[in-house]
């Protein structure tokens, strides 16, 4: 039963407000006086304040923002479920705490941190540990050096900075940790930058992701015959990228034999509270001191990383930063001392196993892919899987591509890993869209490249995924493979037509996932260089227009908004019933059609002007020539009415009409004459496209049919006989040698032959007419 009716109270006050935050659904109006309502602008303090309930919503306004309305996917916060519930208990109740007596704090405090500590230790198997719990990841690290500093210079204390002058200190990380890791320490500890040595990875044996040992113990020596002193090492267990894990047990024999102090790091630390866990994870609790991210593990919001550490000198601890006399201070592990205890042992163990088993179900069924290669440090407890799309050669390709490789090594080689790492970028960014709850990024790594990273254990308790996410990653992976292939092979042969088609330039672009990027080339005619780029700036988007309009499955854009070339069009991923002449002869014939009617249209225009010029000048000379015919007694104003009642003028009213069609100017005086406007010349017909191809029932544009197409698969072969035996059975009479093709085009001049010997016999016999035919016949000429 609650004693205490505060705590009462800030528990239903919490609940409350959780509830308030997290509800969506907001009425009509409110939305409405959002859209106008300027927030994002600071206002003035209200005198009278405000209550709880209102400051609340304001809350919910400010996270929630426009991004519903800007965005097509709704925005939705994380759902911190009830163990989350009570890390935000935690921040309520440390500032309540807080105002306690300071012997009740002491002893409060006391216990929390003591309990939070004991659970740690035991349960990530790091015996007479203490802890040190911080906000930021990398301050556990921190003060972990200054503690080291403080022990190996005694004199620190007093002579500062002029005891490490003397003998520099030297701090040794693995060339694949954190990135900006070294940097930050150096500026924190206020020691240059060549105080830190980076170690580099395996090249030869072993992992590419773990340290080198051996080349660190020659590092170590060379610093130690030049007077410098070594410090510290950072291991990983679960490197940032790959979650490979450093050989811990070699390199911890290596810092006891230089007297330095092993600190580790990484995802793979989770692992410890499981019953079964590698050794080389193991080889961690041999480690002077480790940093733990519970917050990302276990789905906690807003609870501190942890440090676990050993260290005899408490008063050290005390000057490094370590251990605070400051009751408040201790109240950072209140979160974690309430979630742990809400979680329990088994909750916690669950949620950490539940991971592993999301990444083993994924490793299991990567092996049944074609096309894609793992990158795992251990194949039966890897909590990371790291994968990218990559196709295998054939043993007859590969030695023609180890041929092409050798006589332009370098180009080659980087422009094959630049299109891998497009086209891994674009699959994991479709893999994160398609499958959100999976958690997927995608991760650069130094030898491997781009690839696409799974790692349940720093999203699965945040993101809530299941093993049927993972089946849904699974089938949506198989569903992209075959994009990927096939855009891949039909990149070379796109790039061949273009270059051989007149009127297209290919742009290479590497950073584009897709068949390629062309731009339809504009023919100045000596034109300056403002307006040929509005040319063909205009021609190239009213292509892009025209090909979105085309009922096909492929898609064109302007390409990247950043970054892309000007004046393109990007086509994206296609499938392998791409005919590519097809589509490079559409976009050809397309952009040629908009230019000639820009031409049109340019022509007409300066037409028409210099008509009306021209037709004025004949109007003015037509007028003239009426006042001579006339006479100056016509001009007169009485004189010339009273002679023209007397002896009328008779003129005929001259203008003059401008033919689009011929581009000529023509006199009206036909059109007085028979009192209808003349058609002019018939106009020349249209050109169109040759590209109507003919297609079977259903077949979109640029569709390779299965009768002509090479057969890329075994049902597509079968087909084509089927279509063959069908044509078979419309010419029973065909010779079995004959060949259905030529059969055809003798038919057709057959017929030809026929329907010409038939209107020279029609010609060849009028006078056998009769005469009601000859009349028949008459009429239909005059009607022509």
């Amino acid at each position: 039963k609650m004693v205490d009716p505060t705590l009462a109270e800030m528990g239903k006050n919490l609940n409350e407000a959780m509830k308030m935050l997290e509800d969506n659904q907001r009425k009509v109006e409110e939305e409405d006086e959002k859209k106008y309502a300027r927030k994002d602008i600071p206002g003035p303090l209200q005198g009278s304040g405000q209550d709880m309930v209102s400051i609340l919503q304001l809350v919910q306004n400010l996270m929630h923002g426009e991004e519903e309305e800007e965005t097509s996917q709704a925005y939705r916060l994380q759902n911190v479920g009830e163990q989350g519930h009570m890390a935000l208990l935690g921040h309520s109740l440390a500032a309540y705490i807080s105002v306690l007596d300071r012997e009740r704090l002491r002893k409060l405090t006391t216990r929390i941190l003591s309990d939070t500590t004991l659970w740690l230790c035991r349960l990530f198997r790091y015996e007479n540990g203490s802890a040190y719990y911080h906000e930021d990841d990398r301050e556990g690290l921190l003060k972990i050096c200054r503690l080291v500093i403080h022990t190996r210079y005694e004199d620190y204390t007093i002579e500062g900075f002029n005891v490490l002058y003397a003998k520099q200190p030297v701090i040794y990380i693995s060339s694949a940790a954190r990135t900006g890791l070294g940097q930050a320490l150096c500026n924190q500890l206020g020691l240059p930058l060549s105080c830190m040595c980076r170690v580099p990875c395996n090249t030869m044996f072993g992992s590419q992701h773990q340290m080198d040992v051996a080349l660190l113990d020659r590092v170590i020596k060379d610093d130690v015959e030049s007077g410098k002193l070594p410090l510290l090492l950072v291991a990983n267990a679960g490197t940032p990228g790959a979650g490979h894990t450093d050989k811990l047990g070699r390199l911890k024999e290596l810092c006891e034999q230089y007297n330095m102090w092993l600190h580790v790091e990484g995802v793979n630390l989770a692992t410890l509270a499981l019953g079964y866990v590698s050794s080389s994870v193991l080889a961690a609790t041999k480690c002077d001191s480790m940093t733990l991210t519970l917050g990302s593990w276990l789905g906690l919001p807003a609870v501190p990383a942890v440090t676990l550490y050993r260290h005899e000198d408490p008063s050290l601890s005390l000057a490094a930063g370590l251990t605070s006399s400051q009751p408040v201070e201790k109240l950072r592990a209140l979160p974690l001392w309430l979630s742990l205890q809400y979680l329990g042992h088994d909750g916690i163990v669950e949620r950490i196993k539940h991971a592993s088993q999301l990444s083993q179900r994924l490793l299991e069924n990567l092996k049944n892919l074609d096309f894609i290669k793992t990158s795992v440090e251990d194949e039966l407890s890897s909590p990371v899987v790291v994968f990218k799309f990559f196709q295998e050669y054939s043993n007859k390709d590969q030695i023609s591509h180890a041929a092409q490789a050798s006589t332009i090594q370098h180009p080659i080689i980087s422009n094959e890993r630049h299109v891998y790492d497009t086209f891994n970028q674009w699959l994991g960014e479709q893999l994160a869209q398609l499958v959100p709850a999976s958690g997927v990024d995608v991760v650069e790594l130094e030898d491997e490249g781009t690839c696409v990273r799974f790692s349940p254990l720093m999203t699965s308790a945040v993101l809530g995924t299941e093993i049927q996410d993972v089946d849904q990653l699974v089938d949506c992976l198989k569903m992209k493979i075959p994009v990927l292939t096939s855009t891949l092979q039909l990149r070379e042969e796109f790039e061949q037509e273009v270059r051989r088609t007149v009127g297209l330039l290919y742009i290479e672009d590497l950073s584009w996932p897709g068949l390629g990027v062309v731009r339809y080339n504009y023919h100045s005619d000596g034109k300056n260089d403002d307006k040929q780029e509005k040319e063909l700036e205009k021609i190239n988007t009213e292509l892009l227009k025209k090909l979105n309009e085309l009922e096909s499955d492929l898609t064109f854009s302007l390409g990247p908004e950043f970054g892309g070339q000007k004046n393109c069009v990007y086509i994206g991923m296609v499938t392998e019933d791409l005919d590519v002449s097809e589509l490079v002869e559409t976009i050809a014939a397309t952009g040629r059609e908009i230019e000639e009617n820009s031409r049109l249209l340019e022509n007409m225009t300066e037409v028409v002007r210099k008509g009306i010029q021209e037709a004025q000048l004949q109007l003015q000379k037509a007028n003239e020539e009426r006042l001579l015919e006339e006479g100056l007694l016509r001009q007169i104003p009485v004189v010339g009415s009273v002679l023209n009642w007397f002896s009328p003028f008779q003129a005929s009213p001259k203008g003059r009409t401008f033919n689009l069609t011929a581009g000529s100017l023509e006199s009206t005086e036909s059109t007085y004459v028979s009192k209808a406007q003349g058609t002019g010349t018939t106009p020349p017909p249209t050109p169109t496209s040759s590209l109507a191809k003919q297609r079977l029932p259903g077949q979109k544009i640029f569709k390779r049919s299965l009768r002509s197409s090479d057969a890329f698969s075994e049902t597509s072969s079968v087909s084509h006989c089927d279509d063959l035996e069908k044509m078979d059975q419309r010419a029973p009479t065909l010779a079995p040698g004959q060949e259905q093709g030529p059969l055809e085009t003798e038919k057709t001049e057959e017929q030809k032959e026929a329907a010409q010997a038939t209107k020279s016999d029609t010609e060849d016999i009028p006078s056998d007419k009769s005469p009601r035919d000859c009349t028949k016949v008459e009429e239909q000429e005059s009607q022509r």
